[in-house]
Parts: C-alpha cells; structure tokens; sequence
C-alpha cells in the first residue's frame, strides 16, 4: 500500500511516518516544501511541493497513493488571516480534490480541538461539542473549514475519511511547546492565568501517531470511522500550570507563582492584538491574544471515549514515562 504523508518532515508527521513502517506492507512517501535529510535516512523520499500550488499537489498524487495523511499545517496564535487560509484550508482543498481525481481510497486528516474552542470552559465534552459562532484566531477558524470540507467528502464506499483532533503534542523533538514553556520560564515571563486550577488534555507524540494509523486502519467501508472526528489525549487531563511548573523543574527552573486573572488578561489580548493590528506587525506576536487568555485560563479537555469505542485507541505511553523519556533526552528537545 501506497501511503502520502503531507508535513512528514515534521514532529507529529515524522512520528506517524514511523508508526507506519512498522509494518512492511506500507510503501511511505512524504510531500512537503523542504527535504528532510532524517526521512532520507529512513528510507522515506520526498516530493517537493507546496500545497497552495494545484499544480504541484496533482503532480505529486499522479505518481498513485492508496491513502493520505494530511498533517502539514500553518499553525499559531498570530498572522495574516490570509496565510492561514491558503495553507489550512485551500491548501486541504487542493489535497482532496486531486485525491478523489485520481482514486486515492482514504484520507486521514489531522484537526486540534481548537475547532471547538470559543470562549467558555469545555469539560470533558464529546464531539457532539459543536462548533463556536465566532472563532479567536484565524488558526482554529481555518481549521474548522478544512474539518468540516474532509468530513462532508467521506461517502462511505469509494473515498473514505476522517479527522483527529489531538491536543498540545509534546515529547523528544518537540520544536514548539516544551522550547517555548522553558525560554519563557527561563526570560520571567510567565505568569499563572486565572485560579491555576483549570484542567487541560495535553497527549506524548508517539500516542498521537499510534492513534492515527489506529483511525486509518480501521478506515474501511461500512466502519464507524468513516466521515467521524475525533479527540485524543493522554489518560488524564492535567491541571496545566501544575504541568508547566513540572516542566520547569526538569530543567531548574522557579516555578511559575505570579497570576493574573482571566478578564485581564483577555482585555490586555484585545488591546495588544488592536495594536499590532493598526501597525501591521505580523512578527513577533502580541506579548499576549485573546485566544491565548482564554487557553492558559480555562480548561479545555474531552471525552475519548469515542476513539476508544470505533478503533481501539488508548494511550501507550503514559504522561509520567513520557516526561521521563523526554527528559532524557534533553538534547532533542531544541531548546535555545
């Protein structure tokens, strides 16, 4: 079987490449912009490509796949709308209608639960959970378009397909979370938001690529998975600032004790991102968003149960063992 990967040269899409060749039948193929010299060393070719081009995204499905892996992404809190909706959702577009023109069967795309994030507490929600009226940050808005066009293209026979929705991905390589937890901790910058009891599902990276191939194995006509989303985390959600803090003392640093609540730092959001705006600063982002308020404060996590239910996932690595593996290898963990 044939398999595309689209972003495999990253850290969740390198974890599924790998996931997937386990088992010899897979012939795996990556599709990004960039080469990526440790998918060489594995054996996994490249096609270079850029998903807003349809030109570049017909060639590449031209050399024939069975399935797709649609991980690449323009992810953050802050940027152009525009960006992101060339990348997430026209560049999801352009991938699905070259797929169904030339017969690829099933397509695995991966969502975040910032589809569903709006301004309230989610607390252990279903996805049943519906969409917010209005979105945050272009990121989760042009992400539920993607969702909902792969979603509507699954007809149960010929073209099959389904969204995962995994939740701050951490774990050895990890190029953003962990790095930006610790340089912040390490600058004095961050303080607890809100009562720093809110609860969050975060999930270790190789859990995240398992339950992929997972979704994509059970992926079949007739199956429960098809056209379906799906939250995946880890076997708990954690309170987050207790996990930051927990981070921070892997690497020596004074946990986090200053707070500041929740409405100020959403007005203080709304008046950097009013700023930056009027001047037109793209880079760096505002010092803080609204979305971002609204993360760091409130609990966001969710039912698994359907995961669980229609393909068997649970989580293989525990939080407790993923840290520690994480942390011994902190060499990996590209922290400036």
């Amino acid at each position: 079987m044939r398999i595309l990967v689209t972003g495999g040269g990253g850290f969740l899409g390198t974890h599924i490449i790998k996931e997937l060749l386990k088992n010899p039948q897979y012939i795996v193929t990556n599709f990004s912009r960039h080469i990526y010299s440790h998918l060489e060393e594995i054996g996994v070719p490249t096609i270079k490509g850029d998903l807003t081009n349809p030109a570049d995204v017909e060639r590449a499905l031209m050399q024939g796949f069975d399935a797709i892996f649609h991980v690449a992404a323009l992810a953050g809190v802050w940027g152009r709308y525009q960006d992101f909706y060339n990348i997430n959702y026209l560049g999801t577009k352009n991938l699905i209608e070259a797929a169904e023109a030339q017969g690829v069967k099933r397509f695995v795309y991966t969502s975040t639960p910032s589809v569903v994030f709006g301004r309230d507490d989610l607390l252990g929600v279903d996805e049943d959970c519906p969409y917010p009226k209005e979105f945050l940050t272009p990121y989760a808005e042009t992400k539920s378009m993607a969702e909902k066009l792969v979603l509507q293209k699954n007809n149960g026979s010929t073209f099959l397909t389904c969204a995962l929705r995994p939740h701050l991905i951490w774990g050895p390589g990890d190029p953003h979370l962990f790095p930006r937890v610790i340089q912040k901790g390490k600058e004095g910058k961050l303080r607890i938001v809100g009562d720093g009891e809110n609860l969050v599902d975060i999930i270790y990276v190789e859990n995240a690529a398992f339950a992929h191939v997972k979704a994509f194995e059970h992926l079949n006509p007739s199956s429960k998975v098809c056209g379906e989303a799906y939250f995946i985390g880890q076997e708990r959600p954690v309170k987050l600032w207790d996990f930051i803090n927990q981070i921070l003392g892997y690497v020596k640093i004074e946990p986090v004790m200053k707070a500041i609540d929740v409405t100020t730092a959403y007005r203080l959001g709304w008046f950097f991102e009013k700023v930056f705006k009027a001047a037109g600063i793209q880079k760096p982002e505002p010092p803080m968003t609204r979305f971002v308020a609204l993360n760091l404060g409130k609990s966001h996590y969710f039912s698994h149960a359907k995961a669980k239910r229609d393909f068997g996932y649970y989580p293989k690595v525990s939080i407790e063992e993923g840290l520690k593996k994480t942390f011994a290898l902190r060499e990996h963990l590209k922290l400036n």
